[in-house]
């Protein structure tokens, strides 16, 4: 049960506007391991860092990422919907972050949001980007479409892939395995330890979410969790300090 990976969700966004500079920073000081957060693609390809498709509820902007261009996406507030403290922080583009972690050994989970619009070309973008600053060893790209996720193996083998999905999926470690994928980011209510003992035999490891309940990550952290993605990385890095791992 070593180094359990302590993923900040959307950075820590808790106690910042998630998925910017302030969460990111934020998460790292507060113990976080790991990060978490959000791509989209603009309308001329650059790659930004938000969870909604839509920009109202964490920007002062409105209508779709993908029908603004990367200058207009980086000119929005996307702080002081949480705080006025926060008021000027921005989207930050996927770069911004890869430059923060590459000389640490943080690793990064890029969730690709390609459910709902599924940006062609957006696979290519982001590993081209991972590569470029030396980041496939320390890269986990998760979404909830599979079909992107396969795309995604068969470009770049070496960086690992998580399925994203709810709950209910049957032997969600054979599923993997016919996708070439390395991890299981369940809705942490469809983790359950005979779970993980099975995957973790055909190489399958867990990264459930959003495990914010003290007694949840426990509950995790015993069942031999790989990773436990959270809004308070400074609750889980207690208990993993208590722990030893």
């Amino acid at each position: 049960m070593n180094h359990i990976i302590n993923f900040a969700h959307r950075g820590a966004s808790a106690v910042c506007p998630e998925n910017t500079m302030a969460a990111f920073r934020k998460g790292l000081e507060l113990g976080a391991t790991g990060i978490e957060t959000d791509v989209q693609m603009t309308s001329d390809g650059g790659l930004v860092l938000i969870h909604d498709e839509n920009l109202k509820r964490t920007t002062n902007g409105s209508g779709y990422v993908k029908d603004k261009t990367l200058s207009e996406a980086l000119e929005l507030d996307a702080g002081s919907w949480f705080g006025a403290e926060f008021t000027g922080e921005r989207i930050p583009a996927l770069e911004e972050l890869l430059d923060l972690l590459k000389d640490r050994d943080t690793i990064l989970n890029i969730e690709l949001k390609n459910g709902m619009f599924f940006y062609p070309g957006m696979e290519e973008k982001v590993i081209a980007a991972v590569r470029e600053y030396g980041m496939s060893e320390r890269v986990v790209l998760s979404s909830f479409n599979h079909y992107s996720l396969a795309h995604c193996k068969s470009l770049a083998p070496e960086i690992r892939t998580g399925i994203l999905y709810g709950e209910g999926l049957y032997r969600p470690w054979d599923y993997a395995a016919s996708l070439q994928a390395d991890a299981l980011h369940a809705y942490h209510y469809a983790v359950l330890p005979e779970f993980v003992t099975e995957a973790a035999e055909h190489g399958i490891v867990y990264h459930p979410w959003t495990v914010n309940e003290p007694e949840r990550m426990k509950a995790l952290i015993e069942a031999g969790a790989s990773g436990i993605i959270t809004d308070y990385p400074d609750v889980l890095a207690g208990l993993l300090a208590a722990k030893g791992v």
